[in-house]
Formats: C-alpha cells, structure tokens, sequence
C-alpha cells in the first residue's frame, strides 16, 4: 500500500494514486450484482486491479482477510450470497481489510435497506452510492425509485455526514460527484467536501457502471491509505475514461465498449489535463 500521507485531494494525489494502482494490481474480491458481474470483473481488469469474484459463504470470509480490497454490492442479494456478504464484510473488518459497501436501493426498498445497515456494523472503509441511497440509508427520505435516483449528490451531503461515524468516507455519484470524508493538514482538522466533475451522459445509460465505480474505488483503498483521497482518485480516474469513450461512442453499446479502453488507457497527462476536483470545508 502506499505510504501517501493524507490532506486535502489533488489532482497530483490522484496521478500519484493511480500510479500505484498501476505498479502494484491489488487484488479485489467482488460480491457483486449478477446483472453486471462481467463489467464489474473487466472494469477492474482495465483499470489496473485484479479481480476475483469469490461470493459464496465457503470461501467469502477467509477471502477477504486475503484479499487486498473488497467490494460488497447489493444489487441481486440473495440466499448464500447474502450469507457470504456477512462473512466477507466481517472477515474485511477483523483483517483490516479495506472493503466498500455498494447500498444499492437502500432507502426506497426495506428487506435490502435492512440488510445494509447489518453490513454498515462492520464498518466499511467507504459507502457509494447514488444520492437518494445515501440518503435513504442515514433516513432520510431520498425519494429514489427501486435502484434509481430521484435526488442530486449535493443534497445528500447533510445525510453522507450522518454517516460518517460508521463509515470512513461516503460518495454520492451522479451528474458532479460529491464525496465526504475527513480531512487533514497542518493547520486544521475536519470534514471536507470534495466535488469530482466531468464523466459522460452515457454512464446511467448503461447497466453496471455505477457497480464498477465501487470496485475502482476498492482498488485504490488497496493502494493508498487515505480513504478519501483514494475514493477521489478513483471518480475521478473512471470520470476522464468516461469523456474519453464519449468522443468513440455511437450510443450504449459502443459506449460501455469505449469505456472499458479509455479506463485503460487513462494515464498521467490525461489525468492532469481532465481531472476536475474541488475541496472545500465543512462547518463543524
């Protein structure tokens, strides 16, 4: 992991974040929706990460203490997977695990938000999720319908804080991605909100995009120890390939295909030249 110290995301923060994605190829296990499984796995395969879609309670508990990263996501939760999901998220935690917990219809739908504030107890290193899960899992009422938004990332900011005592930082993706985390220097301590821009309007037209921003924000917890910094680094990683696959894409389809390459070919300049990040504090 890298010895990156933290404070306040920058964009060369997030080119150095992703040099160590690229160096190092952490290894991270996906309990993942089984509508997006394959993008999620080539998503991380593109990105840099290594990716092992190890989901079933045999295996899930003693994998994540091995794992580099884990990714928990509940779009299809379901009988041993759900099982597995316990064990991973407790074997994560007692190994010191990063792990990030993907809430999907938390909020709008009870079984599945019940089953996210069980996971919540094992304190994951980061919650992303669209607004109105964010939301609808601190309760508050987010007003998404099934495992879609109705809200803007920046009016889940007063709900991603309440978060913050059971998770080390809270995203809100969407149009401009909003993250919550604390924030570090040598004059003050505190909550800052950071804002990731750019991406492509094509992302929520296509299935399993949000499910692989989660395991890229997974692999950079694995490679740099500020959380914050590293769910940055990932936004904004995933938002410079999605303008990139944008300039090749006819529609959905050759989009997600012009995706997976631009998440590749991302590098340093690009990264410098795209990246758009804005800090700013929060009152206490």
């Amino acid at each position: 992991m890298s010895e990156q110290p933290g404070g306040e995301p920058t964009i060369e923060m997030v080119v150095q974040a992703h040099q160590a994605l690229k160096a190092q190829k952490p290894l991270v296990q996906c309990l993942t929706n089984n509508v997006t499984v394959n993008l999620v796995a080539n998503a991380l395969l593109a990105a840099g990460a290594t990716p092992a879609m190890v989901d079933n309670p045999e295996e899930a508990g003693r994998f994540a203490a091995q794992a580099d990263a884990v990714l928990i996501n509940l779009g299809t939760p379901q009988g041993d997977q759900v099982k597995a999901m316990h064990k991973a998220a407790s074997g994560a935690h007692q190994a010191g695990t990063p792990w990030v917990l993907d809430p999907i219809g938390a909020g709008s739908m009870k079984w599945r938000h019940g089953l996210a504030l069980e996971l919540l107890e094992h304190r994951p290193t980061v919650v992303r999720g669209n607004a109105s899960e964010i939301m609808g899992l601190a309760g508050h009422d987010g007003a998404g319908r099934g495992v879609d938004s109705a809200m803007s990332p920046q009016s889940a900011i007063n709900a991603a804080r309440e978060l913050m005592g059971l998770a080390c930082t809270v995203s809100a993706s969407g149009p401009m991605d909003v993250l919550i985390g604390p924030l570090l220097n040598r004059h003050r301590n505190g909550q800052a909100v950071v804002e990731v821009g750019g991406g492509s309007e094509w992302q929520p037209r296509v299935s399993g995009t949000g499910c692989a921003l989660g395991a890229i924000v997974a692999a950079y917890c694995a490679v740099v120890r500020d959380p914050l910094c590293a769910a940055v680094a990932a936004h904004v990683h995933v938002a410079v390939a999605a303008e990139l696959a944008e300039q090749h894409a006819q529609g959905p389809g050759s989009f997600a295909m012009a995706w997976l390459d631009a998440l590749d070919q991302v590098d340093d300049a690009l990264l410098r030249q795209r990246g758009l990040v804005a800090v700013r504090w929060l009152d206490a």
